[in-house]
């Protein structure tokens, strides 16, 4: 199987390495960029080839991955469909971009993945979503998730929900540093030396989400379980709930939900 990457930005640079470093051989990856001297450092780092064009690269490619803007995504899709075939996979993690409208921008695409993944795919530890066309069998699908899983976690959604995993997973790591930076804050404001704060707060949050994939226990239990009656911790809960926290962050998934609608 021949993939090839169209775009290494910083996301497409992540699952190029994520690919290689669950298994796939440099030698099956075929990349293009905007930034050829960036490109060809990387190239010589990891192994993999780089096309002149998009067109050559799927030509010679089984699954075509779109890693650009999704302002640029139309323009590429221009650009390779003398080239795609419907045997082809084409893949892409624009965000807004629907599979009917990758569809109508390359013609002979059938087989179309849509993803979304997010930022934490940059050190392997991405959640990243994946929605099929009707064309994409069981074969071709697994195809498209082994790329996705050297970056992370996966799931597949219907594309209606597309939307909504962008609102909670794809800008849900924002929330998730804003948390880290109060925590810190707090603690700080309580006598920590800065760097120490960040380390317990970002270390804390790490932990804290393990618990909930590995154990698989509901974050209710799990929070249950660390507030002793009458203790220190209840007393914080108490506070988080008087400021409204579950609404807002509720409110703030809503919110990027209702934007990626409108892209």
């Amino acid at each position: 199987m021949k993939l090839g990457v169209i775009g290494a930005g910083n996301m497409g640079s992540a699952i190029i390495k994520g690919c290689i470093t669950a298994g796939m051989s440099p030698e099956d990856i075929i990349v293009c960029g905007h930034h050829p001297d960036k490109l060809k450092e990387m190239a010589e780092q990891l192994g993999f080839s780089v096309s002149a064009s998009a067109e050559a690269l799927t030509a010679a490619s089984d699954i075509v991955l779109i890693a650009v803007k999704p302002g640029n995504v139309a323009e590429v899709l221009y650009d390779i469909e003398p080239a795609f075939t419907e045997k082809k996979i084409l893949v892409s993690i624009a965000a807004g971009r629907t599979i009917e409208s990758l569809a109508a921008s390359c013609a002979t695409a059938r087989r179309i993945v849509r993803a979304m993944p997010n930022t934490p795919a940059l050190v392997g530890s991405g959640m990243t979503a994946l929605s099929r066309s009707e064309f994409v069998t069981d074969e071709d699908y697994e195809k498209v998730e082994k790329i996705f899983a050297g970056i992370g976690l996966v799931q597949e959604v219907p594309e209606s929900l597309m939307d909504a995993v962008t609102g909670l997973s794809g800008s849900g790591p924002a929330y998730v540093y804003m948390f880290i930076e109060a925590l810190a804050d707090g603690g700080v404001l309580n006598g920590l030396p800065r760097k120490q704060a960040v380390q317990l707060a970002a270390q804390t949050v790490l932990g804290s989400a393990r618990m909930v994939l590995e154990t698989g226990g509901h974050p209710a239990e799990l929070k249950d379980a660390v507030c002793s009656p009458g203790g220190t911790t209840i007393e914080g809960v108490r506070e988080l709930e008087a400021g409204g926290l579950r609404s807002t962050v509720i409110e703030a998934v809503t919110a990027a939900t209702e934007k990626s609608k409108e892209l």
